[in-house]
Parts: structure tokens; sequence; C-alpha cells
């Protein structure tokens, strides 16, 4: 064998029965020279393929960001406004569809009008005599705490004797159609699959299903978020009639089923603002502390549009309904313009009752932003599932126990003082923050004031508590029925979101 052919490898007794393990033997006789020049051709091939494969996990990473989740918890106490918020994101971000499901809430908005109406009715019964309670007691004759308001100097005045209606009597047997309209309302809602829900079927022939009660005598439906409500009450579902008019090619209007509760609710309209209207009846909820405006559901200064025949629900009409719901409730998203095109975004809505609150933890965890709301105007107000609790107080602890919470430390938070328009109505009634808050001293009780001051305290428990102290607060006055402000806080709030928090994350 000719000098420098000397062969490399000695024979081998690896199988060449394996293809490609035949095809990566070196060549036979490979001299030092060839086994180097093969080596690094290899080599450099490597290099190229390992180019190939990071350009290809570059892009990979880079689509897969451009789709990622941002991850929004709603957090507060119950009726702090949660529900109202992510209705606005929905308007704001998914117009069409919210005004598609628009109809499907005049199920709701007729229940919250009919209840506003029980509830009226109640606080005119006469009551029976009851033994005397301590007058020093703040909290005595909470009744409904989520709308009937607390005294700072004992017991509503007048709760036992008051002012009389004298047509009490006249305005509960002319209004009785609506209760029993309620009960049939509150059994379509919970069991929207067992009939015709989209044309309110026959009341009688629903098994009894469990309520949520509120105060002594009001019961409020709960309905669970698996339970697909808007389908079944929206026009041309499965149930529904045909939503068009073979003649005039019209929607074929629920005004002409005489099931439908419109028209019980048109025959009582005038039974219901007489009531609305009477002085002694304004005066007997004055004295038992009772503001219905002040609740979610509130339509009674706009009873004829409401019981028209033709009612169809506004934007204004969905963003104030009440609807209580068990579970999570969702809404999805995509940012359609701008730098942060294309990303997701996911908002969630969880119960804010005490007992639905160890529901949050779970969220935690991949959560990108908390907007927490704060009802400020409750300062007046008692929980309704605790009458020894004054609601702002309730929130404060809520949100001292949220922005502490180590596993957040890195979430952003933004507040949401919010019910700022029922905030500032009622200091200009004369309402006093000091009788209920001592701690706000002699300040004004202007609106400017009273909310500086909320501010304030509820920026300093964030700064006392925080586990991170570089993380900045973002804190808004808001009253998120009002659509066209609560919008631009919004696009605000997302921006925040993205350019702080999720910037770490490398999603912009």
């Amino acid at each position: 064998m000719a000098k420098g052919k000397q062969p490399v490898y000695a024979a081998r007794r690896r199988s060449l029965s394996d293809p490609l393990a035949a095809a990566l033997l070196p060549p036979p006789n490979e001299t030092l020279d060839e086994r180097e020049s093969r080596l690094k051709a290899a080599t450099d091939a490597k290099l190229v393929s390992d180019g190939i494969d990071e350009m290809i996990r570059h892009e990979r990473n880079h689509r897969k960001k451009s789709r990622a989740e941002v991850q929004v918890l709603l957090l507060g106490q119950s009726e702090s406004g949660k529900s109202t918020c992510l209705k606005q994101f929905q308007l704001l971000h998914n117009t069409a569809a919210f005004h598609a499901e628009r109809i499907a809430w005049r199920a709701v908005i007729y229940l919250n009008l009919v209840r506003s109406v029980r509830r009226i009715l109640d606080a005119l019964q006469p009551e029976p005599e009851v033994e005397e309670h301590d007058d020093t007691d703040p909290l005595a004759y909470s009744l409904e705490p989520a709308s009937v308001i607390i005294s700072s100097s004992g017991r509503p005045p007048s709760a036992i004797s008051g002012t009389k209606v004298p047509n009490y009597e006249g305005y509960r047997r002319r209004l009785q159609p609506l209760m029993q309209l309620e009960d049939r309302l509150i059994r379509l809602l919970s069991s929207p699959e067992e009939d015709e829900a989209t044309h309110f079927g026959p009341w009688d022939h629903f098994a009894p299903q469990p309520y949520t009660i509120v105060g002594s005598k009001t019961k409020e439906v709960t309905v669970h978020t698996s339970t697909n409500w808007k389908k079944a009450f929206s026009l041309g579902g499965s149930k529904s009639k045909s939503p068009k008019s073979p003649n005039s090619g019209e929607i074929e209007g629920w005004w002409e089923d005489p099931d439908d509760p419109v028209h019980t609710l048109h025959a009582c309209a005038p039974y219901m603002q007489e009531m609305w209207r009477d002085q002694n009846v304004r005066q007997r909820l004055r004295e038992k502390r009772i503001r219905l405006e002040e609740s979610s559901g509130f339509y009674l200064d706009e009873i004829p549009r409401i019981t028209a025949k033709k009612y169809i629900p506004t934007d204004a009409d969905v963003l104030k309904a009440r609807l209580k719901t068990m579970g999570v409730v969702e809404h999805t998203f995509s940012i359609s313009s701008g730098s942060n095109r294309g990303v997701q975004w996911k908002i969630y809505d969880v119960g804010g009752a005490r007992n639905q609150r160890q529901a949050w933890a779970p969220y935690f965890e991949d959560i990108n932003a908390i907007i927490f709301l704060a009802p400020i105007s409750a300062f007046d107000q008692v929980l309704a599932e605790d009458t020894s609790v004054n609601r702002v107080e309730d929130s404060l602890q809520l949100w001292q126990s949220v922005v502490s919470n180590k596993l957040l430390a890195k979430v952003n938070i933004v507040l949401f003082l919010n019910k700022c328009d029922l905030l500032q109505a009622k200091l200009d009634a004369g309402v006093r923050l000091n009788h209920y808050m001592i701690s706000y001293g002699d300040r004004p009780n202007d609106y400017e004031s009273v909310s500086k001051y909320f501010r304030n305290k509820f920026g300093a428990l964030h700064h006392a508590v925080t586990p991170n102290k570089e993380r900045e607060l973002y804190i808004h006055l808001t009253a998120v029925t009002d659509t066209r402000r609560t919008a631009t806080i919004i696009s605000n709030v997302r921006d925040i979101i993205i350019k702080g928090n999720l910037k770490t994350m490398k999603l912009v």
C-alpha cells in the first residue's frame, strides 16, 4: 500500500444491514487528509442546519407571542360594577356581538323592573309591632343591604311608624299580576331550555328552582354561567318563531305572542307609574333609607319606554341590567388595529360575594393584570351577606388582601374607584361621609375632597402592604355605566397593561 494511504479504521464488525449505518461509515481506505476534509464539511453542514433550526424556533416563538393571551381578572365585592365593566369591554371590542345579544336582555330588564315594584310594595306594607331594638346599633333595620342605607345615629327614623300610604291596598291589588310574572321570569331564566323561553311559555309548567335570597321578601335569580340563557332568549333561537315575516320581511315580534310578559307589563304600566310618582310612597322610601336609584337594574324612571310592546333594549339598558351569575364569566376579544394588533385578551369576571371569593385563587397564577373595582358611593351601605360590615370597609379589606398577595407581586393592578356619579349625587343630597367613616374627620363634604380622600386611602394601603415596592398603581375615578367615559378609560388601561406588565414577557 502506498505511503500516505494507510487505512484510518480497522475492519469493523458493525452490521451493514442498516442502510443508514452503512451510509454513515467513512469511505474505505480513507486517508487522514480526506477524513479532515470530510469532518470539516460535516461541521459546516451542521452549522447551517443549526442556523436554520434557530430561525424556525425564532419564527415559531414570534408567532406564539403574537398569538399570546393577555389575561385580565376583574375583582371586587358583589355589585361593585364588575359585570358592567365586562359589558363595556364587549361593547368596545366586540360591538356586533353585543348588539346581537341586546334583545336577550329583555327578560332580565323586565325582571329588574318587576323586582323594583315588589321592593316598593314590601316597603309600604304595614309593619307589625316588634320588640324595640337597641337604638345605639347603627346597623339595625338594614333590611336589603344592597339598596338600604344604614343610619349613623341608630335605626332609620319612622322604621315602625311613619308616613302612611292610603293607596297601598289599591297598588298591591292592581299590581298583583306582576308578582306572578316575577316568579315566571325567574323560573324561565333559571331553566331556559325547559320551554320556549324566547316566547315565555306557560310559567306554571316549571319545577321550582333554587334562588338566592336577598333581604327578607325578595328573591334574586341566580344563573350559572353554564346556562346559555342568552341564546334561549334571543331572536332566531332554535325554539323561536321565524325572525322574519314572510310578507313584510320585518322581524316577527314578541308583541304578537299572547303569552309574552310584555302584555302584563304594558297593562300594569299606568299603576306602576302612579305608585312611583306618589309622594307618600317616595316619603316612605326615604324614611326607610331605601334608594332604589342606587341599585343595579333601576328602570322606574323609564316605565313607559320599558313596557312598550315593541321595546328593544338599548346599550345603556343592557349596561344597567342586573343578573347574578354563579361561576366565572369569560369574554375573549382581539385588538384589531394598532401596534398591539392580534393580541388576544381574556377578561374574567368572578363572583364577588364572600362565599365565591375562594374561586379567585386559581386565576392568580397566569393572570397578567387585575382590574379591581371599589364602589365608593356605598360608604353608607352594608353587605348583603353580612349586615354587620360596611361595604367600603369590606372593599378596603379585600383590596389589602389582593395587593399584599405575593403571587400577584408582578401583576399590574388597576383600581377603579367606581360609582362616582352616585357618590356625587349622594354628597349633593347632604349625606355626610364622616357619619359613616369617622376617620374622614371634619374635611369638606364635597365630591373633590371625598374622592381625593378615597384615592389616597386606597393608594396608601397599596404602598404599605405591596410586596413589590416598584409596582406602579393606576387609579381611575369611574362610573362604568357611562359608556363614553369608560371607553376612554378602558383604552388607557389596555395600553398600560400591554406596555407595562406584558413588556417583560416580550409580547411588545
